[in-house]
């Protein structure tokens, strides 16, 4: 999985503009003030296999940091093989054994709700909890699972088990408000069932205003709404500018890599510290603050432990072992499916050209992200993504997840047309050389010409119907597009996509490419893809239209877009000159400081020997066209004299 450090530098203009700084801040804490280091994950999408080692380093953070805290930002379900079987039972035993503090709901935790038990093992995650949730904008009360565990209060009397809008722990003497957000995208993304939403800003502010009427003024803000995630729903930075009194944003949802902390200030007096642990488990975040007697961060520093550093806790490895071993068998199993060929995944080939396994792996995305937003027409996918292949036979979970081992969870783009023909001319830029960044299609079909110049390439690129019947991308239309979460931050060079998530027009419903292919088969039962014809290398497809006679009689070329051709141009064996505005030129015609002589009939350039019909006057052209004009010149061993004007003397 490559990370997404990309968020770091594009997002530091817009933070600076809006009063959000990047800098870590002053370390030095005056005497009395009160020290706090807060340890936190987010999405780790039940990736356990990477807690033996957190479980040391958070140890050897509370031997040194006596006042701590242990916080996850949600997103512990779905994503491994651990959750498909055990859905949640191992991630709750080992953060159990971890001593969380507190935790808040992540979008995915509600994804078993369409099941016919409903969230029966969201309910079971909650009760069998050694630490309370916090959950401020969440409403379980039409969900009976959850009868008797949710309590809508701000309070010090919590206990594990219980959904609480927000939570006061005293640490030293101190108190701290903990409350919970999540985001309001989670009805349009997953299973929430009865489950309801309300709007993040109105339940932060309450939550601040309900610390601070019990005295607490230490406030941090566990969420799971994306740092910089679509501004239609909410993210962080809004959350900070928008809600005064909150200390810290522990976040999580949209994968940020923040080694350093975001900072939120504006004029005001007590600042925001914004923090978020990428994903899987792959880092221990870190936030040293400091308070000073009002409750105002006065210090702060934040770092990224990178766990796969560390030396892994014997203790947790045992208690993971059994689970991980059937883990191991369950890679081994059948997914039940039968494959008729090879399911090509070579890496030459994904990296040069359209495959069956490539078309398999978008068939399923698009099926998939049409359940979620039936706009949904296209579905792109990177060759670099796809790393090997599948052989003829019974498929095994193992083969599967050999070929997308990332992990990369799907992502829903809204695209213009134009944005679309870009990243199609991108896909293709370096062919023939193979490139992780060719696109493989679901949806749709487009051909390129490799004899082009890059980024000139694409052509005849339509959207399939369920008809079968191709349209044409209109380059001012919008589209919904289904990708790799990967893809849509702009990894690869997708400049275009990287945009589109800025600017808040990716949806990250989730899911584990994987886990769609695994399920799209299994809804087939046997697979046989073939080879569509949905990308084609078509050299020299991109002829020219040709010649064609204007409204004012002159003659123009058009260029396969069918565009006029202007300055120099060399077809069927002659070269021609058009105007800027496409008039084929004929007679003399002066381009750059030099003239030349173009006939009078077919606009070809002519060389050699000149006899001017309107004036009688020789001339003499060179091979590259140029008149001669002045001195003298050797032609087949005479001497000839030219005026300035280019006429023959003698």
């Amino acid at each position: 999985m490559q990370k997404s450090k990309w968020i770091k530098s594009s997002a530091a203009v817009l933070l600076l503009a809006f009063g959000f700084s990047g800098i870590p801040g002053n370390t030095f804490a005056a005497e009395g003030d009160f020290d706090l280091t807060v340890m936190h994950t987010n999405d780790t999408h039940s990736h356990v296999e990477t807690i033996p080692q957190r479980a040391t380093i958070v140890e050897q953070i509370r031997s040194v940091h006596p006042n701590h805290l242990l916080l996850d930002a949600g997103d512990v379900f779905s994503g491994t093989l651990y959750f498909n079987e055990y859905q949640g039972a191992v991630s709750l035993e080992l953060m159990n054994k971890l001593g969380y503090d507190a935790m808040t709901f992540g979008n995915h935790e509600f994804d078993l709700g369409s099941r016919p038990e409903g969230h029966q093992k969201l309910s079971e995650f909650v009760t069998g909890a050694q630490f309370p949730f916090v959950s401020a904008n969440v409403d379980f009360s039409g969900d009976t699972l959850f009868d008797g565990l949710q309590h809508d209060v701000y309070t010090s009397s919590f206990s594990g088990g219980g959904i609480y809008k927000g939570i006061i722990k005293e640490i030293d003497g101190e108190q701290v408000g903990i409350f919970g957000l999540t985001t309001e995208e989670t009805p349009d993304i997953s299973s929430v069932g009865s489950v309801a939403f309300s709007n993040y800003i109105s339940a932060a502010q309450e939550a601040v205003d309900a610390f601070r009427n019990q005295g607490v003024d230490k406030i941090i803000a566990l969420t799971h709404i994306g740092y910089n995630d679509s501004p239609v729903y909410d993210n962080d930075l809004l959350l900070a500018k928008n809600v005064q009194g909150i200390d810290v944003i522990v976040g999580g949802h949209t994968h940020v890599e923040l080694s350093e902390p975001t900072v939120y200030q504006d004029g005001r007096n007590e600042p925001t510290v914004i923090v978020q642990a990428f994903e899987y488990g792959k880092f221990l975040g870190q936030l040293d603050v400091t308070f000073d007697d009002s409750g105002a961060i006065t210090s702060y520093s934040g770092q990224l432990h990178d766990t796969s550093s560390a030396e892994a806790d014997a203790d947790y490895e045992a208690a993971l072992k059994p689970y991980k071993e059937r883990v191991e068998q369950i890679k081994q199993e059948s997914t039940g499916v039968t494959a008729f060929t090879t399911l090509d995944g070579e890496r030459a080939k994904v990296r040069t050209q359209e495959t069956n396994l490539g078309n398999l792996i978008t068939d399923g995305m698009l099926a998939k992200a049409k359940t979620i937003d039936s706009a949904t027409s296209i579905a792109l996918t990177n060759g670099g993504g796809i790393r090997a292949s599948i052989n003829e036979g019974d498929i095994t979970v193992g083969e599967v997840i050999n070929v997308m081992p990332f992990g990369n969870s799907l992502a829903i783009m809204e695209l213009s047309g134009s944005e679309i023909l870009s990243a199609l001319e991108h896909s293709v830029s370096a062919y023939p050389t193979a490139s992780g960044a060719f696109l493989h299609v679901a949806g749709m079909k487009f051909k390129f010409d490799p004899e082009q110049p890059a980024g000139e390439r694409v052509f005849d690129a339509g959207v399939v119907g369920e008809d079968g019947n191709t349209t044409k991308i209109d380059p001012v239309a919008m589209y919904k597009v289904a990708t790799n979460i990967f893809t849509a931050k702009g990894g690869d060079g997708y400049d275009m996509f990287a945009q589109a998530y800025e600017e808040g027009r990716v949806s990250e419903p989730g899911f584990a490419d994987w886990e769609m292919f695994i399920d799209y088969i299994q809804s087939l039962g046997t697979v046989d893809p073939q080879i569509e014809g949905r990308i084609t290398a078509d050299p020299g497809g991109l002829e020219p239209i040709g010649w064609t006679v204007q409204k004012n009689g002159k003659m123009s070329y058009l260029d396969h877009k069918g565009n006029k051709v202007t300055g120099w141009l060399e077809a069927e064996g002659e070269t021609y000159y058009f105007h800027k505005n496409g008039d084929l030129r004929t007679g003399w015609t002066k381009v750059d400081g030099d003239w030349y002589y173009f006939d009078a009939k077919t606009g070809a350039m002519k060389t050699g020997w000149l006899n001017d019909p309107k004036n009688s006057k020789t001339y003499y052209l060179h091979e590259d066209g140029k008149r001669q004009s002045g001195g003298t010149l050797e032609i087949d061993g005479a001497v000839y004299t030219f005026k300035n004007n280019g006429e023959l003397t003698n």
